[in-house]
This record gives C-alpha cells, sequence and structure tokens, in this order.
C-alpha cells in the first residue's frame, strides 16, 4: 500500500510491511532452521511454533528444522529436537511450550558457536523484552562473525508492554481468562456480608491487563496499576471508596496489577531488590499486603467485620491454550517472520503497528517498555466505568506521574495551558 506524507509535515517512522517477497534469499534445500523458546509462559507460544514449522515447510519446502529444547541454554546444554509439520500438528490446543522454557541461560558465544558448529542459517526467537535483547546481541556476534544467518524475533509479553507493536500475542486470551478469576471474586463477596474481594492480575510494569479486564468486567469497583500511584488512607484514600461502596452495594470487588503499590509492600517487608535470572526484579506479593491491610484498618480502626477473598489466578492464567484471536494472531506473526527469514531480511522482529504487519529492527522493541498512558482516553473510561477515586488532587498531579511515562505527553500538555492563557 502506498505511503502518503504531506509536504512539510513530519516524516515520522516507517517499517518495512510484513510478507511474502518477489525474491528469496535461501535455497530451500540449503535451510538449516531452529525455533527457541524463552522466558515465561504465556498463551499461543505453541501456535507459534507449529506455525513456524507448517510456514517453512508448506509455503517454502523446507524440510530440516530443529527444536532447541529448554530456552537459551538449550543451544549448548541440551539435545534438540526436529520439527515437523506431523511432529507440532496439534500442539497449539494444549499450553505452555512444548520445547520448555527457561530464564537466563544467554551466553551469546556459547550460542552462536552452536548455531555454527549446527550449520543453522535460520534462528526463531520467541520471547519477551530480554529474550529480544539476547536476539539482538545473537544477531550482532553473526555479523560480526560473517555469517549468512537469519536472526527473526517473535515478541512474547502476557503483559503488552513491549514498545512499537499494537499489542502482544496472549494479551487477549489472558483478559478472557481474567474474568473467570473476577467473576469467583464477585460471585464469593456477594454472598457474604460487607465482602471485599481482591484479584491479582499479571503486570509486573504495565497495568494493560488489569485495566482491559476491568473494563471487560463491569463486576470491579476498583482498578490498581502500577503506572498510577494510590493511596489506602485519609481523604480520596482507597479504605474511604472501599467503606462508600460497601454501604452502597454491600460488597466491593478490586482488580490489582502485580507491579502496583510496590514502594508500600517494601516498606512493610524487607525488599532486597532481588532480580530472576531474566532480570526482572522480583515483586513481593501485593495481593496479600493489600487484603491485610484491608482487613486490619476495618477491624481494628473502623471495627467492622470484613469477608476478605483473595484471588491469585496468575499462573492459570498463563497456562492455557490461546483462543480464536489469539491462534489468528499467532499465525500471522510466524508466517511474517518465516517470509522474513526466508527473504534475507535479518535482526528483525515481527508484530503489528497501526494495525499493519511490519519488520521492525530488534532495538527498536527493546528500547523503552509500553505502559499505560494516564492522559489516554482507555485510562478515562476505565474512570468513568468503575467511578473510582483517581489518587489525585490536582492537573499537576497528572503532570508529574505521566512524566515517568511519557515525557512528550507532558511537554504537549505544557504547551496547550500555556496557549490557552
Amino acid at each position: 500500500s502506498q505511503v502518503v506524507v504531506h509536504k512539510g509535515s513530519p516524516r515520522g517512522v516507517h517499517f518495512r510491511r510484513a510478507g511474502p517477497r518477489e525474491k528469496v534469499y535461501f535455497k530451500p534445500d540449503e535451510v538449516r532452521a531452529c525455533v527457541v523458546t524463552c522466558g515465561g509462559l504465556c498463551p499461543g507460544i505453541n501456535t507459534v511454533i507449529r506455525e513456524i514449522v507448517c510456514g517453512l515447510n508448506y509455503m517454502y519446502g523446507v524440510d530440516d528444522i530443529l527444536g532447541i529444547v529448554g530456552g537459551y541454554r538449550g543451544f549448548y546444554s541440551k539435545n534438540t529436537v526436529k520439527l515437523t509439520p506431523k511432529v507440532v500438528n496439534d500442539i497449539h490446543k494444549r499450553g505452555g511450550t512444548s520445547l520448555l522454557t527457561s530464564r537466563g541461560g544467554h551466553d551469546t558465544i556459547k550460542i552462536v558457536d552452536s548455531i555454527q558448529d549446527r550449520g543453522i542459517n535460520q534462528v526463531y526467537i520467541i520471547g519477551g523484552d530480554g529474550t529480544q535483547k539476547g536476539a539482538a546481541l545473537i544477531h550482532e556476534e553473526v555479523e560480526k562473525r560473517g555469517m549468512k544467518v537469519a536472526v527473526a524475533g517473535i515478541p512474547k509479553t502476557i503483559d503488552n508492554d513491549i514498545a512499537v507493536i499494537d499489542k502482544s500475542f496472549g494479551f487477549d486470551t489472558a483478559v478472557e481468562e481474567a474474568q473467570r478469576a473476577i467473576n469467583a471474586a464477585h460471585v464469593e463477596v456477594e454472598c457474604v456480608e460487607n465482602g471485599v474481594g481482591v484479584v491479582k492480575l499479571m503486570g509486573r510494569y504495565s497495568g494493560f491487563i488489569a485495566m482491559h479486564a476491568t473494563l471487560a468486567s463491569r463486576d470491579v469497583d476498583c482498578c490498581l496499576i502500577p503506572e498510577s500511584p494510590f493511596y489506602l488512607e485519609g481523604q480520596g484514600g482507597l479504605f474511604q471508596f472501599i467503606e462508600s461502596r460497601m454501604k452502597e452495594n454491600g460488597h466491593v470487588v478490586i482488580v490489582i496489577a502485580e507491579g502496583a503499590g510496590q514502594e508500600f509492600v517494601a516498606q512493610s517487608i524487607h525488599d532486597v531488590n532481588q532480580k530472576d535470572a531474566s532480570g526482572n526484579r522480583l515483586l513481593l506479593d501485593v495481593g496479600l499486603w493489600l487484603s491485610h491491610k484491608i482487613k486490619d484498618h476495618f477491624t481494628q480502626v473502623r471495627e467492622m467485620d470484613v469477608n476478605m477473598k483473595y484471588i491469585d489466578p496468575t499462573y492459570m492464567i498463563r497456562a492455557i491454550p490461546s483462543n480464536a484471536s489469539d491462534n489468528i494472531y499467532c499465525t500471522l506473526l510466524a508466517q511474517s517472520a518465516v517470509h522474513g527469514a526466508m527473504a534475507g531480511y535479518t535482526g528483525f522482529t515481527v508484530g503489528p503497528v497501526n494495525g499493519k504487519h511490519a519488520y521492525i529492527p530488534i532495538a527498536r522493541v527493546t528500547e523503552t517498555q509500553n505502559t499505560v498512558r494516564l492522559t489516554d482516553r482507555m485510562w478515562a473510561r476505565l474512570l468513568s466505568s468503575t467511578n473510582q477515586p483517581s489518587f489525585l488532587n490536582s492537573c499537576d498531579d497528572i503532570l508529574l506521574q505521566q512524566e515517568r511515562v511519557d515525557r512528550d505527553t507532558v511537554d504537549m500538555i505544557h504547551k496547550m495551558k500555556i496557549t490557552s492563557t
């Protein structure tokens, strides 16, 4: 399709459109491809594996495809498995990854040595932010050695926090499955006096799952996400809101993203700021902490009996097979990656940008993380839907918070303020 740029307007950033190419770089009988999955589980990984294998075989006649078992360290510490359309035929019906996964284990030299020794010339890497950074290092080392190897990344994060692309695979399924946990909490608190339900959902740094699950549910009274700080006591605080909702409805349901309120939990529990093997900060259980805080406040300070129900469905959500829309999306991602690698592109990742599937340099998706913008309409829609407090006192507070997330938006709002005065 044509790209129209109006004269005098900023040109913006353009990426190459994904899809089959007229000229193919690799001869099918010379291709030796490999597929690896890294990091945490996410609905749809098996679909991506299946469609890479079937895409290479059906569209290009490639027969030599290896599965690297157990993440990055599988390149140098585990045997590979041969992947054929028959082997992967029904793996998309199961959750998890048929190739197994692990965190960490990224040793660029050892991995590229293994790629060289095995005669691999196409590498498909399925994983999140840390994994894609590793893919960029593999691409650099491959280039340094002058190897004719295509390195293709398929971005995976259930939290939807990968930059540039519109949405990550598994996100739709996660939001859908989260409804069951929210519904369970709602049923529980409806059936008791002064019921308070807390549901903890995924979202280390980004509250997309919590926000979308709340909007989809309509049973949630308050949604707490990492991007929007909250406070418990005093005027406009969470305790005051819970009390007013309980007086109004007899019960309250709160959804909290796992990364929200970590600064509070760290104050009450000695936080050693540990990280997992992928380099992610190990989070303290904010759901359990919040449940205890609410219980203590209402029983000791307000002298009210509350029935607390805490649900953490994280691993149940991560482990399910992907739904119909994610299955279609995973198929498109895998086919885009195959077309790109066969055409000789390398050091790229695939994903939809403004609705069009594109090839994006790996470095672009690892520069920053995608987070909920508090000045965007979707968060405003959520506040309208739940009628929860924004935990802010003025427009300046919004600007201060948003500064962490998006300095450009802040500058724009300031300019608007200046021009309107």
